[in-house]
């Protein structure tokens, strides 16, 4: 099979295309045809090997030691069930899913296995490939921060970094549990975030939104470039501030890729995507992520 290969840490320019063996399910696993993947900002870091001091070490151990462990990249995928472990009984050959892979990562390539009890789900029956690829990380990752701060129908929320992967994602999930949305962004995104539904738009070129005189239930730092003390301010009485820098690999589970497909076929949420590469213009695509100027998602078609 074609994949690409990161055989050491560093600019995008390390992912080359190779072929690479073929992977076979195990009892109780799914081989997939992959159909799409994307480059999220997780990957990026990967490949270049950017790590917060604390956590350089045991990212080591995880990831490699002087090179990527698993050299094929990739967290999330869409594909095809081309075949089956014996022990497998929720999916067949033939149906559409989502899934996600983790730090076993692979999604890289024209071919990938996912254990059945993993992150993976049947597709929503109204998104393409490229459409339900674009929505699992970033979801999966709002869903989990959302739960953290117990956000409800009702309540006030702020998104900073409204426009990127997760951000786009928490915006259109904020509004679908029926919470009052402020998106922070640049003012070239405004119109992208306000058509996801969100109820103001601040541009933070033109605008502190820490001088407001409003105040949130929930302020979520989407892209990890604000703190809690800087927000403190707008918090309301019992209001919390959650961030995705320095919180580790939010929670994956198979349950909230279910709901995202039941909020997709109810229209309640949409894919955002920024950009479509081919498998063979991987590099290109991650330079474009490591530009941190992204709207949405990367979508890569294999």
């Amino acid at each position: 099979m074609r994949a690409i290969i990161c055989g050491k840490y560093g600019s995008p320019d390390v992912l080359e295309l190779k072929e690479a063996p073929k992977p076979a399910p195990k009892p109780d696993e799914l081989l997939i045809r992959v159909r799409a993947t994307t480059v999220t900002s997780g990957d990026c870091r990967i490949r270049g090997f950017r790590s917060p001091l604390l956590f350089w070490l045991p990212m080591r151990l995880v990831l490699g030691v002087r090179k990527p462990r698993n050299p094929i990249l990739g967290v999330e995928l869409a594909g095809e069930v081309e075949a089956v472990g014996r022990n497998v009984k929720r999916f067949k050959p033939g149906d559409s899913v989502f899934a996600m892979t983790g730090f076993k990562m692979g999604a890289y390539a024209e071919y990938a296995c996912v254990r059945e009890t993993g992150v993976v789900a049947p597709m929503p029956s109204n998104a393409t490939y490229e459409e339900a690829v674009a929505l699992s990380f970033g979801g999966t990752t709002a869903l989990h921060f959302f739960r953290k701060a117990r956000l409800r129908g009702g309540q006030k929320a702020l998104v900073y970094g409204a426009s990127g992967s997760v951000g786009t994602s928490a915006v259109l999930l904020a509004k679908a549990l029926g919470a009052e949305v402020t998106g922070v962004c640049s003012g070239a995104n405004a119109e992208l975030v306000k058509s996801l539904g969100a109820d103001k738009v601040v541009d933070y070129t033109q605008e502190d939104f820490t001088g407001t005189r409003e105040r949130y239930d929930v302020v979520f730092d989407a892209v990890g470039k604000t703190t809690r003390s800087a927000c403190k301010k707008v918090l309301a009485k019992n209001g919390k501030f959650i961030t995705v820098e320095g919180q580790g690999v939010a929670k994956e589970l198979p349950e909230d890729l279910l709901l995202l497909k039941e909020l997709y076929e109810s229209g309640k949420i949409k894919a955002v995507i920024d950009r479509r590469y081919p498998l063979e213009r991987m590099a290109e695509a991650h330079a474009y992520v490591d530009k941190g100027r992204k709207k949405g998602n990367v979508v890569i078609t294999v």
